[in-house]
């Protein structure tokens, strides 16, 4: 699987999220940017992103993905 195509999927799937994503041999790390996000907790959070890419996790075919979610604010003062 290419980092590419989960990029598409977890922005296809999360109202207006930004992705990067990095990896290959079915581990990755994506870090999302979401206003979807915002009141959510760290757990939501991820379930959200998971739920994007749990039909390729369920294949095999992502082994692992970790993920670091953000709002759009706390993106930027992660920036920072």
């Amino acid at each position: 699987m290419e980092t590419s195509e989960i990029k598409k999927l977890i922005e296809d799937g999360i109202t207006d999220a930004e992705a990067i994503v990095t990896g290959d041999g079915g581990k990755y790390e994506a870090t999302v940017v979401s206003p979807a996000f915002e009141g959510l907790s760290m757990l939501k959070e991820h379930q959200l992103v998971y739920k994007t890419v749990n039909a390729q996790i369920a294949s095999g075919e992502l082994h692992a993905l970790t993920i670091k979610a953000y709002t759009p604010e706390e993106w930027e003062q992660n920036k920072a």
